[in-house]
């Protein structure tokens, strides 16, 4: 299994004490399968996703990358993980204005040691984005700043790919495209993937549908 969460709980402290958001949730993700993660806004699933990374940390439970459980991990243990097998594209774009498409590519794989120009250049083509790589990313489109977004997470070969609503600040002509694109390509790399996303049409993309509701998952 390329994803294990086993028994995972988190909570988050508020006002009025603690509120449990992940109540000993469990599931499994193999690889080159897809997986859809749906639910409420506010229900937890972006905090499924952080937990997946490394990113925030469980209360309690286990969550294993490739056999590995990244809650008995430091947090040095945790970005070496994040910058070779775990790869994340995020609704926001996140990518560094002061370097170039090219640079912003390549920019995870060679933080990994794993910069492949051949492959590099494989998905700069798949993506549409030969004729782009000089520019910036102020001097591109939506679309195609998730599509450099993308191939960023997919150039260092992950074994896990996790993104958050990556189409939601997209047009739905543009979403479909770089959608189909990005399943396209992490089927060709055999990579896993999760995706929170709110729609339904999305969801049925994948493989398999979760839907998480008060700490649990259906």
């Amino acid at each position: 299994m390329v994803l294990e969460f086993e028994r995972v709980e988190k909570s988050f402290s508020d006002s009025e004490g603690n509120v449990p958001v992940l109540r000993g949730i469990s599931f499994a993700l193999e690889a080159g399968q897809t997986l859809a993660l749906t639910g409420e806004s506010g229900s937890g699933k972006s905090t499924v996703l952080h937990i997946a990374s490394g990113l925030e940390a469980a209360d309690a439970g286990a969550v294993r990358i490739s056999g590995q459980d990244i809650t008995q991990m430091d947090d040095s243990a945790r970005a070496a993980l994040r910058r070779g097998d775990i790869a994340l594209v995020f609704q926001q774009f996140n990518l560094i204005p002061s370097l170039t498409v090219a640079a912003n590519i390549s920019f995870q794989a060679a933080l990994a040691g794993k910069v492949d120009q051949a492959h590099i250049d494989d998905l700069v083509a798949a993506l549409g984005l030969t004729d782009q790589m000089k520019k910036y990313p102020e001097a591109l489109s939506g679309g195609q700043q998730q599509r450099v977004a993308i191939a960023r997470a997919l150039a260092a070969r992950p074994k896990l790919m996790l993104a958050d609503e990556p189409t939601g600040n997209l047009d739905e002509a543009t979403a479909e495209d770089v959608l189909e694109q990005m399943l396209k390509l992490v089927a060709q790399t055999g990579a896993a993937l999760m995706m929170v996303t709110h729609s339904p049409a999305i969801a049925a993309r994948m493989d398999r549908q979760l839907h998480l509701r008060g700490g649990h998952l259906t």
